[in-house]
Parts: C-alpha cells; structure tokens; sequence
C-alpha cells in the first residue's frame, strides 16, 4: 500500500456535506468579477467598502468605494444608510483580514454584509484598474 499525500490523507467530506458548505459560502462572499459587473452594469444593489484605512484608500481604490476602516464600523456610521442595506467589504488581499474584522463587526450590528475575498490583490489580477478619485457623494461621515 502506498502512501498518501498530505492532500488527500485527510478524506474529503461526503458530497452533501461539501455541496452544503459551499452552496453556504456564496452567502457569506462575492468576487471581484461580479462586483466588477455590478458597478459597471448594474444594478448596483450593494454598498462598497474600502476597509483599509483613509490613506490607502487615497492611494488607490476600486471606483465607488467608500473609505471606512473596519475599526470605524460603528452604528452612528452607518445610520444614512437603510437598515437592509447590504454592504460589501474589502481589504488588502487574501494576506489581509480586516475585510472578515469589517464583515464580523458589519454583522454585530445586524447588517447584511458579504466579502469580497481577494481585495485589492484580487481586483487588479482580474485586470480591473483603481481609481485615487474622492470619496463618491454617499460619503460616511
């Protein structure tokens, strides 16, 4: 008997079981390309949030996102906005969490939010360009 790789000596889990997590996962997550789609298509049914701080932002960001570091994520912030408003968040790249740090304070507050895995590194492998233009006029105060 051969021995198994270290992918596969820890079985995958029953098709159910994996058919279930990742159906699940398109609830909790969307991609860069379908963000792309909505902001250049619409509908744009969505909030977009650069949630890596105002200085990064100002450096580069993807066109119709508002600048709201994760740590600022607070109710007085978001109270512009109606309460279904979905939001979805942003960071650095898939070596970055403070888009989940946004999505879990986001989701205390009982806002319906997705990730965008990816971020920023994602956005221009996708071959997408930023944008250093202002904060668009539905800016959070």
């Amino acid at each position: 008997m051969s021995a198994k790789s270290l992918v596969a000596a820890i079985p995958a889990a029953a098709s159910a079981d994996a058919l279930a997590r990742f159906e699940a996962s398109f609830s909790y997550e969307t991609d860069c390309w379908d963000v792309h789609d909505a902001l250049t298509n619409g509908p744009q049914d969505f909030v977009l949030l650069d949630v890596r701080g105002t200085e990064k932002y100002a450096a580069g960001h993807v066109p119709g996102a508002l600048d709201l570091a994760h740590r600022k994520i607070i109710g007085s912030r978001l109270a512009g906005f109606p309460a279904d408003t979905l939001f979805v968040v942003y960071c650095a790249g898939p070596h970055c969490n403070g888009a989940a740090r946004a999505a879990v304070r986001l989701a205390r507050l009982g806002r319906p939010v997705k990730l965008m895995p990816g971020g920023i590194t994602g956005w221009l492998d996708e071959g997408f360009a930023l944008t250093t233009a202002a904060q668009p006029d539905q800016a959070i105060a």
